[in-house]
């Protein structure tokens, strides 16, 4: 081998070598999380449960005062393009407003549950630049309605608008960006966070588009390409790090839009077992995923899974998480 290719080749796995421990190896302490909760109005109907018992239940019984809501597309405007129904968003924004709880709206044509992209049916045959002007139009709609309200403490734009999951016609980096510009040009009060995968991605290209980088955290999931289940075994120095490049590189924060809180079975939640349901979350695994997040060092996390927490101790007679978050947000506070 030559000298100099011998040399270029050791210099390359050096740098690999290098970049891996930088992102694999350190140690870290719990630190204090100010938790919130995800909201979608979809899951609560999925699961068959009333959407503002639950809402209600989050914001009373377990006293959250972080929530982030689905705005979802299609329930937004179910039958055309020029008609709005705001009815349940604003009930929501009012009842949160009632308890001084902050909103976070993630808004877009993909919002956080499946099938991701949210599309109502008027839409699905347009063309994706007419799609991409209905969202324009969508977006701007929401946000001048709410942009005066000081319950709304940011807007998420889209959710992992890069990351090829979910039943969606399209990715368009160009068009998240306008996304942003738009929001921001009708609200330059308020920050926008960008979200991506906390698994599948070093956070770059969302980095370098949003005000705040939001990820998310899966600890125990069913791989539907492999066909088994998966546990994500990658240290909380593997977030920190990637925290820190984001830091140094763009000036924004990073914060958890996502941990884990409920299961990701084989089948729908609905129609597995509890013994399938707690192949990937029971007490013990929720427990572990709040440490692990501790340990991220992130002051925020929003917690994924209060639906299925009330449906468990509704439906089921296993208040168990329910409980303990509801216990963990009473020691937070004090």
């Amino acid at each position: 081998m030559e000298p100099i290719l011998k040399y270029i080749l050791i210099s390359i796995l050096s740098i690999i070598i290098l970049s891996l421990a930088y992102l694999f190896i350190g140690f870290s302490s719990p630190k204090k999380v100010n938790w919130g909760v995800n909201f979608s109005v979809k899951q609560t109907e999925f699961l068959g449960l009333d959407s503002k018992e639950v809402f209600l239940a989050l914001l009373d019984d377990l006293v959250f005062k972080d929530i982030k809501i689905s705005v979802h597309w299609d329930l937004l405007q179910p039958k055309t393009i020029y008609e709005y129904d705001f009815t349940e968003l604003d009930w929501q924004i009012n009842e949160a407003q009632k308890r001084n709880a902050k909103v976070v709206l993630a808004i877009g044509m993909k919002t956080p549950r499946w099938p991701e992209c949210h599309m109502p049916q008027w839409a699905r045959n347009q063309s994706k630049k007419e799609q991409q002007e209905s969202v324009s139009n969508m977006l701007t709609a929401i946000v001048e309605r709410y942009k005066d309200n000081p319950t709304v403490s940011a807007w998420q734009v889209e959710n992992e608008a890069l990351l090829r999951f979910g039943a969606c016609p399209w990715i368009d980096e160009d068009f998240l960006k306008k996304e942003v510009s738009l929001v921001k040009s009708i609200d330059p009060s308020r920050e926008v966070i960008v979200t991506d995968s906390g698994e599948m991605s070093l956070w770059m290209k969302v980095g370098s588009i949003g005000d705040v980088v939001g990820v998310t955290t899966y600890k125990k999931v069913w791989q539907e390409t492999l066909g088994i289940y998966v546990d994500y075994y990658l240290p909380p120095v593997y977030y920190q790090r990637r925290a820190e490049l984001i830091n140094l590189l763009y000036k924004k924060k990073v914060i958890g839009t996502e941990l884990q809180a409920e299961p990701w079975c084989k089948d729908s939640i609905i129609n597995a077992s509890l013994e399938e349901q707690e192949k990937t979350m029971d007490l013990a695994q929720f427990k572990k995923n709040v440490e692990f997040a501790k340990n991220i060092g992130f002051d925020k996390f929003y917690l994924w899974g209060g639906e299925w927490w009330y449906w468990q101790k509704k439906n089921h007679e296993h208040p168990e998480i329910w409980d303990e978050v509801k216990k963990m947000l009473s020691e937070n506070n004090n």
